[in-house]
């Protein structure tokens, strides 16, 4: 009797309460996220820049660099956006330079 308890404490002892393994929920990736399942991937960005042939980025343009940044003031970043790197450079000197001659704001106010 004493045997059957022990096997029975050691078979739940790594397991999580709801009966799920250490990687979360079932069915769920182990990032966390949830598996995008389907046999179409993802369309591609491409650069805005870049279709619209704009060869260099100018600060004075705010309509076009507020729509680069968050709401919060932050640059977005070229995987979100889909600028190619050398437009993404540019773009973020023009928002900096923008920001230094108060053209945008630093931070939310």
């Amino acid at each position: 009797m004493a045997e059957e308890a022990t096997a029975d404490k050691t078979s739940t002892a790594g397991a999580r309460p709801g009966g799920h393994r250490a990687g979360g929920p079932a069915g769920a990736a182990r990032s966390g996220a949830p598996r995008r399942g389907g046999p179409f991937r993802p369309r591609r960005k491409v650069c805005r820049f870049c279709v619209e042939q704009i060869k260099k980025v100018d600060f004075k343009q705010v309509q076009i660099l507020r729509t680069f940044t968050t709401e919060r003031g932050r640059i977005l970043s070229s995987r979100i956006t889909g600028n190619c790197a050398r437009h993404q450079r540019q773009l973020t000197r023009a928002v900096k330079r923008a920001r230094y001659l108060a053209l945008l704001p630093f931070t939310a106010s």
